[in-house]
């Protein structure tokens, strides 16, 4: 797109933005916290397309006011990564927070549809895990230890193995999402499915327990993490299926960034669920029933929180500094 073009589809918007930060003429706090997010989504546009140009100068200035008067702080260096983590991604969030919603009701659909399917059909399991891992764990499961097919390996193999292919899905479930959103719905569809009859296998069994105080120690965080993955490529076909005001090339860059931004907010749950399935998982049969349900209710509130409650608090912040100004 031609600057012209750029400033002039987005003139309107600019200065609604600028009357509302220096004119004390404040909207909806919906509306504020929306829009302060599409003007930096402008600013990094302006920064990537039009380098030398003053636009980019009044952006900075803009956001730069905005970011003062809405959260009361400068601007700095040193505080841009923990702004990041801990304004930036709760306030995408937010604002995107349906399609949060939309990735857990078609994950969790699939995931129904895989224990049903493994309930009423003897060889749904064998065919979604593989007649290795199945008869494998059979053979665990006489053996009194359920899940010690995750104790295979070393440590570090373990770690590294793993998080290098939950980091492959959950990008790739986020990339996908440039076929329209069906592409991640896809990626949603076979790890709920593979994970609805992976449970019904073990309760089937008889050691749903011995499974669940194992193996959703890393699990909690690694499931949520792909959800998470998940929204942001829904929202990514959403650019480009739905631009409202923008051109659908535009909308689709926005929906670009704003995505990898969301993608990479989830590599530490990653990082961290790989370092518990490589170095904590493997010890789950010796441990106390409270250890291990400890562990999983703690992983699972630090990623539930973060995604899911965190993004409403530092909403209701920026809504008390708003009404404060």
């Amino acid at each position: 797109m031609r600057e012209v073009a750029f400033i002039k589809q987005n003139k309107e918007k600019w200065l609604n933005f600028e009357k509302t930060i220096y004119n004390n003429h404040f909207k909806n706090p919906d509306e504020l916290s929306s829009l302060y997010i599409q003007l930096m989504n402008d600013l990094s546009y302006a920064q990537t397309y039009y380098p030398k140009s003053k636009t980019i100068s009044y952006l900075n200035q803009l956001a730069s006011a905005a970011f003062q008067r809405i959260y009361r702080t400068k601007r700095t260096k040193t505080n841009r990564f923990v702004s990041f983590w801990k304004t930036e991604v709760p306030l995408i969030m937010f604002d995107y927070r349906r399609y949060v919603l939309y990735a857990f009701v078609v994950f969790g659909l699939f995931v129904a549809i895989g224990a049903l399917s493994a309930a009423y059909d003897d060889s749904f399991v064998r065919l979604i895990l593989g007649d290795h891992y199945v008869n494998t764990t059979l053979e665990n499961i006489e053996k009194g230890d359920p899940v010690a097919i995750y104790k295979s390996g070393s440590n570090w193999g373990s770690f590294i193995g793993i998080t290098i292919n939950n980091l492959y899905v959950g990008i790739k479930s986020f990339l996908f999402g440039v076929f329209g959103g069906i592409g991640t719905g896809y990626v949603l569809m076979v790890n709920g499915i593979m994970l609805g009859s992976f449970q019904y296998f073990f309760y089937e069994q008889g050691v749903l327990w011995e499974s669940v105080r194992g193996i959703w120690i890393h699990g909690a965080m690694e499931i949520f993490a792909i959800v998470i993955e998940g929204a942001a490529g829904l929202l990514l076909g959403a650019s480009i299926l739905f631009p409202k005001t923008y051109s659908r090339m535009t909308s689709f860059k926005i929906g670009l960034k704003t995505g990898i931004k969301i993608l990479i907010s989830t590599f530490p749950f990653t990082f961290l669920a790989g370092f518990l399935e490589g170095f904590v998982t493997r010890y789950s049969n010796i441990m106390p029933n409270w250890l291990s349900v400890g562990i999983i209710i703690l992983t699972l509130g630090m990623i539930s929180f973060y995604y899911l409650i965190y993004p409403h608090i530092v909403y209701k912040k920026l809504r008390t500094h708003v009404a404060a100004v």
